[in-house]
């Protein structure tokens, strides 16, 4: 899963969902540097990370990417997923997206201090384009997919990955949201034992 999907499902514990989200930059026990709800977070983020990889319907999603994308049809699928979750989120949350990703960027600007150092990097790009409601459109999840395959220099080719999502849009978002309920329940439970 991506950004929006790891915000989403960190509850509704600031430090947790900051966590969560800059999980990725951070290897091994480094975390454990971090303050006790942040390290709940990155844990909760392993979790989302191992369950989704090994999940049955998430890879059949990436099968259908893998002949043209290889290893990054993962990477794909996740920001495909969180389309989905941004597209369809009044099923999720009784909050409005803008006013939950503006609500969540103002707890990064709060807690500027506890951020790693790829996260303060990242996180002004992040506030000035808004990723997390741009992943509501195609358009959208096209320029992400362009920025990404910018850094990995187009070797990826990520940034033709929305041909895909549109050819198989229903099947994409079939999977997804079966997918995502099971994720849902997996991650609640996993967030009460931390």
């Amino acid at each position: 899963m991506n950004f929006l999907a790891h915000i989403y499902l960190s509850g509704d514990n600031d430090l947790i969902k900051i966590g969560n989200f800059m999980a990725d930059g951070i290897r091994g026990k480094h975390f454990e540097s971090y303050p006790l709800e942040i390290q709940k977070g990155i844990i909760l983020h392993r979790f989302i990370d191992t369950y989704t990889d090994s999940h049955p319907i998430f890879r059949e999603s990436t099968k259908r990417l893998h002949e043209n994308y290889h290893h990054y049809a993962g990477v794909i699928v996740d920001i495909f997923y969180d389309h989905f979750l941004a597209k369809n989120w009044s099923i999720y949350s009784d909050e409005n997206l803008n006013e939950f990703t503006e609500r969540f960027y103002q707890s990064l600007r709060d807690n500027f201090d506890v951020l790693s150092e790829r996260t303060k990097g990242m996180m002004p790009y992040m506030i000035n384009h808004n990723w997390l409601a741009s992943y509501q459109t195609v358009e959208g999840i096209s320029q992400i997919l362009t920025r990404m395959d910018s850094r990995t220099q187009n070797e990826s080719k990520m940034r033709f990955a929305s041909n895909e999502l549109i050819e198989f849009y229903t099947e994409f978002e079939q999977e997804f949201t079966t997918f995502f309920e099971d994720l849902r329940i997996q991650s609640h439970q996993k967030l009460m034992t931390l």
